[in-house]
């Protein structure tokens, strides 16, 4: 038992130990110089399309909840009529 659990440890560690490591590009400093760049842009805008399209469904969303919301109170508000 005690040289099969060394074994599974061997095995594990050379495993994980010899895994190939993609290298990643750092890509922070281009980061750092768009949501820096003075456009005139807001940050939660400065990211593209895919920015701009989160916000606009986002609001479209928060929109259309509080309108529910309020038609909700106004609905639960009036007494029901009587037959």
């Amino acid at each position: 038992v005690y040289l099969l659990f060394q074994a599974l440890r061997q095995i594990s560690q050379r495993t994980i130990s010899t895994a190939s490591r993609r290298q990643v590009e750092n890509r922070v400093p281009e980061h750092q110089k768009l949501f820096q760049e003075d456009n005139g842009l807001p940050v939660h805008l400065k990211g593209g399309a895919k920015d701009a399209l989160l916000y606009r469904t986002t609001m479209c969303l928060t929109l259309f909840g509080t309108v529910y919301a309020i038609y909700h109170l106004i609905v639960s508000s009036m007494p029901k009529k009587q037959k």
